[in-house]
């Protein structure tokens, strides 16, 4: 499998995956191909459609002339990543894990 291919078929099996889950923003976020196994580590980003809810309801008119409201209007919801193991020679996807970013910021 070329890169391309590799990632249009990560983010298809994470969007059919976690499609009852309404995500959106499903994005590339690493490639890795691995020497000794011969698969592919693909790292997929995305936002959990239950996570929008907290910022869509700060719409509200009470919330307007709000300072601390509107400040938190414009953070955006968590990301989640996932790692996907995808076999170079089939295709299959081998295995879906978590990825837990360092970063605390």
């Amino acid at each position: 499998m070329d890169v391309k291919e590799v990632v249009k078929a990560a983010k298809d099996y994470i969007t059919d995956v976690f499609a009852d889950e309404g995500i959106s923003e499903v994005g590339l976020e690493e490639v890795e191909f691995d020497l000794v196994s011969r698969d592919w580590k693909i790292t997929i980003g995305f936002v959990r459609g239950w996570d929008w809810a907290p910022f869509r309801s700060q719409t509200h008119p009470m919330y307007q002339h709000n300072f601390l409201a509107s400040a938190q209007k414009e953070r955006r919801p968590p990301r989640y990543y996932k790692v996907l193991r995808i076999d170079n020679n089939s295709g299959d996807v081998k295995s879906l894990k978590d990825r837990m970013l360092n970063d605390l910021a």
